[in-house]
């Protein structure tokens, strides 16, 4: 008779979260050893441009992602800041996200730089999960170069927690008989979906660590939070049902841009979004895909976020397309309450495969096309932009600025 197979320690830690350390600046660093232990930053010259990366060295004046580039500065005045590269960015990116899929077929993006992995049905060709984790950080530092972190458990928000815990360039595995001894002495603030508001008043009830959470009576956070509070019970006592989706592409490509004057010039404001609106539009095409619709959100100097959607008459990957409906958005919010803009933000949603049927137009033509076929126009704007890098038309009212397919910080989901 068969003996069953020996049973290691960790061997129920499947879920594995697999977060690339200081992605922008690691993928710099392989160009600019210079910047090897230094602190330094991926961020637009800009003093209200944000940081999008910084190097641990960085870290540890306290220089963070999302910081204004003018805060850093003054944390840190020697720190070096490097000119994003967003494309390269995500052709990297999804050199990283292929490789893991050699791992397993089951995988879900979160972000340019991380991703959750269900490896149960891999182990018998990979072994246990500690040894596919370790196997992951190994393949992509020989064949990318760049540095990752990695978190095992039977859980998804565990095996996050796990990655950060195992930053930088590192691996731990949570196994089940050990998951309540790595949540309960953690902050309450590192639980998944606890920010600082809740964080304040569930510690105003005592509250301080995970552990401290779990041991109230059962529904006692119901009671004082309703659903809120259901689920930090649920995941103070690791409970989480959610299981990793497989990848089935992006549900929104969308950018920003952080002005350094705040403008109230409707006409400066439309440029811009215009500008966004072909970046994003130029992201659509580059990974085959139709937006159905299109969400704007403006920041006032006061940091306060507003936000409009609008339904598209018909999929389009055209920049021209996307910018009537976003500019009309801009203008009714800022109508609504004018206010200087500090940043706008352009996002495409309800993607479709450009390949997948649709119903055709009132004003379609016989063969099915659009009367004015501007995603045609623009995939003809591409092809002499991959020839000659930096040149190519232009919207007339965009002329004598950067390309407008390489502006904006992008936003993915």
């Amino acid at each position: 008779m068969q003996q069953p197979a020996p049973v290691v320690p960790g061997d129920d830690a499947t879920v594995l979260h697999v977060d690339m350390d200081a992605f922008f600046l690691s993928v710099e660093l392989r160009e600019r050893p210079d910047l090897r232990g230094v602190p330094a930053a991926v961020a637009g010259r800009s003093l209200r441009s944000v940081i999008l990366s910084a190097s641990y060295e960085a870290r540890a004046f306290g220089v963070r992602s999302a910081m204004p580039v003018g805060q850093a500065l003054r944390l840190c005045p020697q720190l070096r800041l490097v000119e994003p590269r967003q494309s390269v960015y995500r052709s990297v990116s999804a050199e990283v996200m292929a490789l893991l899929d050699r791992v397993t077929p089951v995988r879900e993006q979160l972000s340019v730089d991380e991703a959750f992995l269900d490896v149960a049905g891999s182990r018998r060709r990979l072994g246990p999960p500690a040894r596919i984790g370790a196997a992951i950080r190994e393949r992509v530092r020989a064949e990318l170069g760049l540095p990752c972190s990695v978190g095992a458990a039977p859980v998804k928000f565990v095996a996050k927690m796990a990655s950060t815990a195992a930053k930088p360039d590192g691996l731990v595995v949570v196994p089940g008989e050990r998951l309540l001894e790595f949540l309960h002495p953690r902050p309450i603030d590192h639980l998944w979906g606890v920010g600082p508001v809740l964080a304040q008043r569930l510690r105003t009830r005592g509250i301080d660590t995970i552990g401290d959470a779990a041991a109230l009576p059962e529904g006692r956070l119901r009671q004082w939070f309703g659903e809120v509070g259901a689920r930090v019970e649920d995941l103070s006592r690791g409970l989480d049902p959610r299981p990793v989706h497989q990848e089935t592409g992006h549900q929104s490509i969308g950018a920003d841009h952080t002005f350094d004057d705040d403008p109230t010039d409707p006409e400066e404001i439309d440029r811009h979004v215009l500008r966004l609106c072909h970046h994003v539009a130029g992201r659509l095409r580059a990974e085959g895909v139709l937006a159905g619709g299109v969400t704007v959100r403006v920041k006032s100097p006061e940091a306060r976020v507003r936000s409009r959607a609008a339904r598209l008459p018909d999929p389009t990957d055209s920049g021209h397309d996307l910018f009537a409906p976003a500019r009309r958005a801009v203008r009714e919010l800022l109508a609504d309450r004018p206010h200087p803009l500090r940043l706008v933000g352009v996002r495409a949603e309800r993607l479709t495969d450009e390949q997948a049927p649709r119903q055709q137009s009132l004003f379609d033509d016989e063969a099915g096309g659009r009367a004015a076929d501007w995603g045609a126009a623009e995939r003809a704007v591409d092809a002499v932009r991959r020839r000659f890098p930096g040149h190519g038309p232009a919207p007339a009212s965009l002329l004598g600025d950067v390309d407008p397919a390489a502006d904006g910080r992008d936003r993915r989901q």
